[in-house]
């Protein structure tokens, strides 16, 4: 399977970040002092967060300077320290488990382990950019950041701007693998949903017993089961059985002329009797 543009995005970054942070914690070029009276003009002298270095332009550098003004103890460089360290440390966890799960000799890469390793260098990388920002706001405050009075002019050195380039690699690289998460729900969402065999009824449910409908035979089924008899035997009857027509009732009397006429010889009736018919 092809590693997402994502994951390849987030593997490139978060290496070119850890070592831009790496370098900014190490070097001693947080801030440049330059301009002092009973100096060199070319002197320029830097300060980091764990040693001082001294340099001109005909000499070599030198480092190890001792700390005259209380610079280590002040409270942004004690706090860039320990977030720098914890920075780097969780750099190192995050880009662990993103070889782990972008490809590491498996065929397909584990989205949800990438997805974590994206939060944790994201984590890394806000460790990284909150001790930059800070120095860098009180860099010319000589009360919070111990330093020669003026006119010893304060400028920003070149760790910072690693560090600030690494922090924002970080959130990138980060960011992109925490999309791997999308990857997660797309192929949850495309899972079949197993169903449970037998399902529980409910008080919403009513289960409705309809009768069976009553078997009419017809003419059709009739025909086939007189093919299935065999010759010799009964015909079954074919056809419904056709109702008898009621019998005709005359509503006339036709016995009445004949008791008129035998009472009454002279009298002739017009209705027939039996034996006109």
């Amino acid at each position: 399977m092809r590693t997402p543009v994502v994951m390849t995005l987030g593997l490139v970054l978060a290496p070119c970040g850890l070592l831009l942070c790496l370098v900014c914690t190490l070097t001693p070029g947080w801030r440049q002092a330059t301009g002092f009276l009973d100096q060199p003009v070319d002197l320029l002298v830097t300060q980091g967060l764990w040693d001082m270095c001294r340099e001109q332009s005909s000499r070599e550098s030198q480092c190890g300077l001792p700390d005259e003004l209380g610079y280590y103890s002040a409270e942004p460089v004690r706090a860039a320290r320990a977030l720098t360290v914890t920075g780097l440390a969780t750099t190192a966890v995050g880009l662990l488990m993103a070889s782990l799960g972008v490809r590491c000799w498996h065929n397909k890469p584990r989205a949800w382990l990438a997805g974590a390793s994206g939060l944790v260098l994201f984590a890394a990388g806000l460790l990284g950019l909150i001790p930059v920002a800070w120095y860098r706001h009180v860099l010319q405050n000589r009360t919070v950041l111990p330093a020669q009075p003026s006119p010893v002019q304060l400028r920003v050195g070149y760790s910072l701007v690693l560090g600030f380039l690494g922090s924002c690699l970080l959130l990138v690289g980060g960011f992109s693998l925490a999309l791997s998460f999308a990857q997660v729900c797309e192929e949850c969402a495309h899972r079949p949903k197993a169903y449970p065999a037998t399902r529980r009824g409910s008080l919403n449910t009513v289960q409705i017993q309809w009768p069976e409908a009553p078997i009419v035979p017809s003419i059709l089924s009739q025909r086939n089961q007189n093919r299935l008899q065999p010759q010799g035997g009964p015909k079954p009857r074919v056809g419904f059985r056709m109702p008898r027509p009621a019998a005709y009732t005359n509503p006339e009397d036709v016995l009445k002329g004949e008791q008129s006429s035998s009472r009454h010889p002279g009298s002739i009736s017009t209705l027939p009797c039996d034996s006109d018919l």
